[in-house]
């Protein structure tokens, strides 16, 4: 299966699945359904609840 983006709905940042986020020990390759519930948008603040899969 290829890798998504899922954006943020509140601010619009994206999380690429193939970049992962080092700086927040999301390595790349980590899939969405492998981010902890706990994880929250590092611009701002918004739970992963508040993303959608987006095509770029």
């Amino acid at each position: 299966m290829p890798f998504q983006t899922w954006m943020c709905l509140i601010c619009g940042w994206v999380y690429d699945e193939a970049a992962g986020l080092p700086d927040e020990g999301l390595a790349p390759g980590t899939r969405w359904a492998d981010v902890p519930m706990n994880w929250t948008c590092p611009e701002c603040g918004a739970r992963k609840d508040d993303f959608e899969m987006t095509a770029i």
